[in-house]
């Protein structure tokens, strides 16, 4: 079996997995028209009572007759599932019941109106969706669905019509449906049907028939509806070709009718491509170009294959995709091209003849002849040689360096050193089996000379080889067959081992060439594939733009050789220029690139006399800059393969930079969501717990000059009460201020020193006595707690606000508990409230978050600031704070500190 035509084995894996998956999920069959009234429901019925007549089990899901007569006739018989009843909004909504279609699991179900919107409350947003799991189940469903209802097209009709359809289906589910049935009328006949009645009631007949039932609308529909089948068809039979890819005798159908051009190595190739192009153009066909680089091929002058290059220029300016091909034969690879692209028609020059040194051999056949054996059912068109004034542009020729290489642009030996290679060989072989001539016998010597052709062609390739095999005849004759040093032959046999040895040796050329041919395009395949994943690999890592830019740059020179740049634009999304410029850079180009979206400078057809080549940077979303790259040769921007290559690399690029920018305005947006959270806080805490304060002290202090001089002590008292509250709450916030500058930058300044833990404990609860008032505060300290070194001012403010928190949320008695372990000290502040707000639970260190407070609508003042200077000044401390629901009821706040044991003696 030919290597060409052999199935691939994992495409054929995958293919017996997708047919698995298929066979256990059910069939979709969509009735599909270009708008309501066509028949779709009239057709689907009618068919159901076709297969009841067979036999088959049908269930009636859901169906809209709209009130038409014919269409109600078609229930007669067939079984009906019940509709489930929704109450929505004081009303009852009749709906499609899937848990009881599921239950039921018959053959066939009919769901018509697939675009329908299922009433809130049902499982899925969309009766389609419905049918998505009863295809998943199994069950084979028969649904009906209007142009206008399909994703893609709703806005092109809403243009149309003027009617803007809000029930949509995505496109993917006619796609992946099994079979679609167009019913379809003229608009004459649909206007008819409408104006009896037979669409919609009278009333809204005529409104129908004013606005979205036009002729000139009907039409179109029609005609979108007619492509859209033909599309689906298509599929289906592309889908049909490539599960059959494996049979050898499947050839292109004229079904869409594809052109190939073929590319050859004469002067005709431009226009062949030129007529080719104008044939796609009155047909209204794609097209596509290929050119065939066989080992002959390879070795032509550099100036025939700059024309080459510019022949697949040409073509894709006029619109064709283009693909350079290697083999060894020509014919073979167009026929695989063609149907691959399922192509009808191939158009190549009239003069097009075989290449290489077969080509004078009398037996041998023309390309076009070769092309018909190998697919009879191509058409073939033969362009005659016509003179043209305009002559194609050369390609840009440089050799300022050497890269990456390609098959299409290998540069082999001149003909002439080649040659005189395969002459040295010869020589050297005879020089080396002259003194072995009584040593080895003449088959033996034979095959030296074969090894001198096998190596020969491995080096120069199949000509070289030809003419090193006759050389290699005449100095076997010459030098080893008796008379030696003569050309006449005594014995009448060796005839038949010198044309033996012609023929093995021009075989064994010709096969060596090919193999060396196959291993340059493979290793060339493998650099391509091989420079794509090494440069995706270090993309996926980069999290800077400045990175990207470097790992961009590195592989496009490592792959190109010469000199890259990527720019990348600013905030304003301008396109930076590279500082320095590199020696022929022109920025004013690859800003005309940026802006435009469009390639310029070299190779392009916009300033092509540029040195450098200019490729935007274009991003799912949009732009990200440009790049620019002055090749090592020119001429690899006009190979297909390289210049898809370079796109490849840029867009790689392009996505990289894209991912950056938004990593970046990810973070930022968390940033300013965070500042946004905390200003609202503290703006809302502010307006509330120091408006308070200052509204009363305001009053108080008016209210000092009516009252008599008995109550002034008390105003006085009241005064002084808010002035401490609103002191507390600066206070507060500029600890808060003070703390986090100084975790910021790594300067907050511990009076550490050994401290008894019994006299900061009591000096705390001296402080919060105002804040506790009546509330009553119990110890428990551990007998003979050591020393313990820690900032006293600090731990002293900590357990004062935890003592404040404790009287102002919670319930007396409050304990204040103290205990030691081998590494830490423990401090506890418990009281007998209620706890915990229900709300906190899993999220207690929420708690100690800025503004945050565990009644948000609680009528208590406060900021939310007292805990979050808890865990700032206990983190500088190096310890830990967590608050939790106690065993015996309210909440309890813990502060672990790190110990050590204290020295021996403190002085």
């Amino acid at each position: 079996m030919n290597d060409a035509l052999r199935p691939d084995p994992d495409a054929l894996l995958a293919q017996l997995r997708n047919d698995e998956a298929r066979a256990q999920r059910g069939k979709l069959r969509i009735y599909f028209g270009a708008s309501a009234g066509v028949g779709k429901t009239w057709a689907m019925l009618s068919a159901a009572q076709r297969e009841r007549a067979a036999g088959r089990d049908v269930l009636i899901g859901v169906i809209e007759t709209h009130g038409r007569a014919e269409t109600a006739a078609l229930l007669t018989g067939l079984e009906q599932l019940p509709l489930r009843q929704v109450s929505y909004r004081d009303r009852t909504l009749p709906e499609f019941d899937l848990d009881a279609a599921l239950t039921r699991k018959p053959a066939v179900l009919l769901v018509d109106e697939l675009a329908h919107t299922n009433a809130p409350g049902s499982r899925h947003a969309k009766r389609w969706q419905d049918v998505q799991e009863l295809l998943a189940e199994g069950i084979e469903v028969w649904s009906a669905l209007n142009v206008q209802h399909l994703e893609s097209l709703n806005g092109t009709v809403g243009a149309i019509t003027g009617v803007r359809v809000h029930e949509t289906v995505p496109d993917t589910v006619l796609d992946e449906a099994d079979e679609v049935v167009l019913v379809d009328v003229t608009p004459d006949e649909l206007t008819a049907r409408l104006a009896a009645g037979k669409v919609y009631l009278p009333q809204q007949a005529e409104r129908a028939a004013q606005n979205f039932f036009r002729k000139g609308n009907l039409m179109a529909l029609r005609e979108i509806a007619l492509r859209r089948t033909a599309e689906h068809v298509e599929d289906d039979m592309r889908g049909w070709r490539i599960e059959q890819s494996g049979a050898p005798a499947l050839q292109a159908w004229n079904t869409s009718g594809a052109i190939l051009a073929c590319v050859g190595p004469l002067e005709d190739a431009a226009q062949a491509v030129r007529t080719a192009a104008r044939l796609a153009g009155q047909l209204n066909v794609r097209w596509h170009a290929a050119y065939v680089e066989t080992p002959p091929l390879q070795r032509l002058p550099a100036s025939r294959r700059d024309r080459i290059l510019s022949v697949l220029k040409l073509a894709e300016e006029l619109g064709a995709q283009t693909a350079v091909l290697t083999g060894a034969d020509v014919a073979q690879q167009l026929a695989l091209q063609a149907r691959k692209l399922n192509c009808a028609m191939l158009v190549m020059g009239r003069r097009a003849a075989p290449q290489g040194w077969y080509r004078w051999w009398p037996w041998r056949t023309s390309l076009a002849r070769r092309l018909a054996q190998q697919a009879p059912a191509l058409d073939i068109v033969a362009v005659g040689h016509v003179e043209v004034t305009r002559r194609l542009a050369r390609a840009p020729l440089d050799a300022r360096g050497h890269g990456a290489t390609d098959v299409a642009d290998h540069q082999p030996p001149s003909r002439w050193r080649s040659f005189v290679a395969a002459a040295a060989s010869s020589l050297a072989v005879t020089l080396l089996a002259t003194p072995l001539t009584g040593v080895l016998e003449p088959a033996n010597i034979v095959m030296l000379f074969l090894l001198g052709v096998v190596i020969v062609a491995a080096r120069y390739g199949a000509r070289a080889a030809a003419f090193a095999a006759l050389l290699n005849v005449g100095a076997f004759d010459f030098f080893f067959v008796p008379p030696r040093m003569s050309f006449s032959i005594s014995d009448v046999q060796y005839l038949v081992t010198f044309a033996v040895m012609l023929v093995v040796g021009l075989l064994v050329g010709q096969l060596t060439a090919a193999l060396t041919f196959s291993v340059n395009v493979s290793n060339s395949r493998e650099r391509r594939a091989q420079s794509l994943f090494e440069l995706a690999r270090d993309l996926s890592a980069a999290l800077e733009s400045t990175r990207v830019v470097e790992l961009g740059t590195a592989a496009v020179q490592r792959y190109f050789g010469g000199q890259a740049r990527v720019l990348i634009t600013n905030e304003a999304d301008q396109l930076l220029p590279p500082d320095p410029a590199p020696e022929g850079f022109d920025f004013s180009v690859a800003d005309w690139a940026f802006r435009q979206a469009q390639p310029a400078g070299l190779g392009t057809a916009t300033l092509a006399a540029q040195r450098w080549h200019y490729i935007p940077l274009q991003a799912p979303m949009r732009v990200r800059g440009v790049l620019a790259l002055e090749p090592a040769q020119a001429r690899w921007l006009l190979i297909p393969e390289q210049a898809q290559q370079l796109e490849t690399l840029a867009r790689q690029i392009a996505i990289a930079l894209e991912r950056v920018h938004y990593v970046n305005v990810a973070q930022t947006a968390v940033v300013e969501m965070e500042s946004e959270r905390l200003r609202n806080a503290l703006l809302g805490a502010i307006s509330h717990d120091v408006r308070t304060p200052l509204t009363a002290l305001i009053a108080l202090a008016e209210s000092l000059r009516t009252l008599p001089p008995d109550q002034h002590a008390e105003a006085a008292q009241a005064i002084v009460s808010q002035a401490r509250a609103l002191n507390a709450l600066v206070d507060n916030l500029l600890d808060m201020a003070r703390l986090e500058s100084g975790m910021g930058n790594g300067t907050v300044n511990l009076r550490r020193d050994w401290q008894s833990t019994e006299e900061v404990v009591g000096s705390a609860i001296r402080a919060a006595r105002p804040a506790l008032g009546d509330h009553v505060v119990q110890t428990e300290l551990a007998p003979e707690l050591p020393l313990v070194e820690f900032d006293a001012v600090l731990i002293e403010r900590v357990l004062v606000n935890l003592l404040e928190n404790a009287a102002k949320y919670g319930a007396p008695p409050i304990v204040l508990g103290a205990r030691v372990t081998p590494s830490t000290l423990v401090l506890t502040v418990r009281d007998h409230g209620p706890g915990l707000p229900p709300a906190l639970k899993g999220r207690e260190q929420t708690l100690f978050d800025k503004f945050t407070r565990g009644q948000p609508e609680s009528a208590t003042p406060g900021v939310g600031l007292g805990l979050a200077i808890c865990k700032a000044v206990v983190s500088a401390h190096g310890g830990t704070i967590a608050a939790a629901n106690a065993e015996r009821g309210g909440a309890e706040f813990t502060v672990t500190l790190p110990r050590r044991e204290p020295p021996y003696s403190i002085s």
